[in-house]
């Protein structure tokens, strides 16, 4: 029951940290964009960026904490599936793939995929080495 209650609290917290980092996205739309010489501001999926790579950091620094501190197991689901899950977006993130593809955008679709997965990756080993 304790798991299930960590996951919904962090879960919520999870999930509007991601509206806000949307929303702030969204107002800073000169950030959103990516400027070509000549050509209309192309949009580049920043926000979904910062969240995936934000959420592999809580996973590496949720698995290496609660070790650490001896917390159990029902705190690491909480944090990873809850805080990491309801901030990170696996379907935006192939939405945004998919967008830069339809739009004939494949070096920037493969750079997106690429980056995410790059950046994730070191996210979530930084998060573990900092817990150490």
């Amino acid at each position: 029951m304790i798991t299930a209650a960590l996951v919904g609290v962090f879960g919520v917290a999870g999930a509007l940290l991601r509206f806000a980092i949307d929303s702030w996205f969204a107002h800073h739309s000169s950030i959103r964009s990516v400027r070509t010489a000549g050509h209309a501001a192309l949009h580049w999926p920043w926000a979904t960026l910062v969240v995936n790579v934000a959420g592999c950091f809580i996973i590496g620094l949720a698995h290496g904490l609660t070790a650490k501190l001896g917390l159990g197991a029902e705190w690491q689901v909480g944090l990873a599936t809850g805080l990491a899950g309801g901030l990170t977006t696996f379907s935006s993130w192939t939405t945004a793939t998919i967008r830069l593809l339809s739009e004939a955008r494949f070096g920037s679709a493969a750079l997106n995929v690429a980056v995410n997965l790059g950046f994730g990756f070191a996210a979530a080993a930084a998060g573990i080495a900092l817990a150490a």
